[in-house]
Order: C-alpha cells, then structure tokens, then sequence
C-alpha cells in the first residue's frame, strides 16, 4: 500500500496532529475530529502527488470545539520542504498581517515529504472572473499589484534563495527538452522545430538579462496566477501555493501574472480584449506606481519574455491535457512565435 493514503485515514491523522500540531495551539487541549478533503490525490503504485485539506475540531480548555483549516502539500519526487522554509521565511519577515495573508507554517513532515500549514480560506481570483464580479475582479487586481510590489522588496540573501533551480527558464521543472520530447512523441514531430525554436529564443533573450551587470535577483512567487490569489476578506488579499518561490526576475511575476489574467478573461467574458487589456494595464499601472518604477524599454521587453514563456506554458497545457484542444494551443503558439518573430 502507498504510505500517502495514511493521510486520507482520520484516526491515523489525528494521532499525527496530537504530537505535531497540538503543541502549537496552547489554548487547545485536544484534538476531537477531523474532517478530509482531497483537493489533488494522484497516487500510484509507489508515487504520489496529493494536496489535502483538513478541518480540523480542537476542544479547547471549556470543552468547546473550534475549528481550524489545515492543508498538507505533498509530493513523492518534487522538493516540499521549501514551501516549509517560504512559508516561515515569509511569516519571520512579517508579510502575513495588514492587508496580505499567507498560510501559517505547522510542520514538514520528511516521512511523506509533506509540508502542514494552517490554510486560508476564501475564493481565488478565478472564481469572480468566472462570475464576471467585475468590481470584485478590479479589487483583486489592485490588491494584487501592491501584494507581488511588497513581495519584490523584500531583503535578499543567501537564506532566502529557496528553489534555484526554478530562478532560470532553462533549468524550471519540468524543462524544455521533456516537454520537446512529449510534444515529438505524442505529434509525431509536428510542433518539434517550432518548440524548439520558441524555447530557445526565450532562453537566449533570459539569458542576457541575467549577464548584465546591473541585474539584481529578488524574491519572486513563479506561479503568479489567477487560482493562487484568494479574497479573505474586505481589502484583503491571501497568496498560496509556494512551490516556485525563489530568486528571480520580478519581470517574471509581471509578465506571468498579465498572460494568465488577460488568457483567463478572455475564455470566460466572450473573448472581451479590450476588458482584459484593462485588467493587465491596471494591475502594471498600480505595481509600477507602488514602487515608483517607470516602464522603459527594457523592462517592457522583460515583461513581454516572461508573457511569452507562460502562454507556451499554457500552450503545452492545452495539447497535453486529458481533453486536448490542438486547435487553440496551435492559435495560440502562432501568437507566440509572432511576438518572438519566429517564422
């Protein structure tokens, strides 16, 4: 049996929490129930890739219950003790409070390569595109600009270099040559020369920004989507999912922020462009303005990598999927190859 599928097990994740969790909540005195919730269980023979959700009952000191939300990450082969190291990075620099909300850090768990945080709880981004809550959708965005603005300027060293092998275009997992080689395989070559020259062109144009003297490494989520921004509440504004923390280009945020938003109001608001470039222009107009950056050549041509690398992204997710459409992955690779002047 798979070791990971103790943890969909109540009696076997109450024991846990007793001797892991508990200690950290002083004001309970015991652990009563535990409600599971998968949100991803991919478990194989011996492999696993799972996200749990758990609400958990503490009996506090007048034997009253009280619950509180509690979410394991974890993954057989992919590093989760990073999560653990950002997510108490992040709570040690004070980001958690005001108007940002990030999990509480709990416990990482070596044995499942686990990390237990106390979630939060709200709906994402998403979810209010796909309600067209136009005013909530504008909220979020604002908010959104000064959270990944904060996050940018945070201090920087050695410590805080959590995933470097995610830092580069040319080293992210699962990397160029594994998705030219699935694509080979499963199109028979058809879109082999054009990945390669896409990926390529991307990486030479990273590349450069990254020998130049000046450039300066920071903090930077890498994944900045529209699911991983959740509303906790009026005027606030909570971060998950911190697989891809590390040094990088905050151009990379920018730009994977912007395609994700403009391609994700597009396919729900009747291809509305001129609504999604709205969007996009809010969310760079409030970041710039909040860290009294000006958009010059150079940054607007970083941003438009970044844009670029995640609609190939997006690209590859819509060949590979269980229920592909060839057809708008094919659009949409065209529109990257004219943006990076591959013919």
């Amino acid at each position: 049996m798979n070791k990971i599928l103790q943890l969909f097990r109540e009696d076997y994740v109450i024991n846990l929490l007793r001797e892991q969790v508990l200690p950290l909540y002083p004001e309970y005195k015991e652990v009563s129930r535990v409600e599971i919730k998968p949100y991803k269980k991919m478990v194989w023979t011996n492999t696993y890739h799972v996200v749990i959700g758990y609400n958990v009952g503490f009996k506090n000191q007048a034997d009253e219950i009280e619950h509180v939300f509690i979410v394991c990450s974890a993954h057989s082969n992919e590093e989760r003790k990073n999560v653990f190291a950002v997510l108490k990075y992040l709570w040690q620099k004070e980001f958690n409070g005001e108007i940002f909300d990030v999990p509480r850090p709990l416990f990482y768990s070596p044995d499942f390569n686990g990390t237990f945080y106390e979630g939060i709880r709200g709906e994402n981004l998403m979810y209010y595109i796909k309600n067209k809550d136009f005013s909530e959708i504008e909220n979020m965005v604002l908010l959104s600009a000064k959270l990944f603005s904060r996050l940018h300027k945070l201090p920087v060293n050695e410590e805080a270099n959590f995933n470097p092998i995610n830092s580069r275009i040319k080293t992210v997992i699962p990397g160029s040559e594994v998705i030219i080689a699935e694509m080979t395989y499963r199109f028979e070559g058809k879109f082999y020369e054009d990945f390669k020259k896409v990926y390529s062109k991307l990486i030479e144009k990273e590349e450069k920004i990254f020998s130049q003297p000046d450039f300066k490494p920071c903090l930077i989520h890498g994944d900045a989507h529209t699911e991983n921004l959740i509303n906790t509440g009026t005027g606030r504004l909570g971060l998950i999912d911190f697989t891809d923390f590390c040094l990088g280009d905050f151009a990379r945020d920018l730009g994977t922020f912007m395609q994700q938003l403009e391609y994700k109001i597009l396919a729900r608001h009747d291809n509305d462009v001129v609504y999604a470039k709205k969007m996009s222009k809010l969310f760079l107009h409030e970041y710039l303005n909040e860290r009294s950056l000006t958009l010059t050549s150079d940054l607007n041509e970083r941003i438009r990598l970044y844009y670029d690398w995640t609609a190939v992204r997006t690209v590859v997710y819509l060949f590979l999927k269980h229920d592909s459409d060839p057809a708008k992955a094919e659009l949409l690779l065209n529109k990257v190859k004219q943006d990076l002047a591959i013919k």
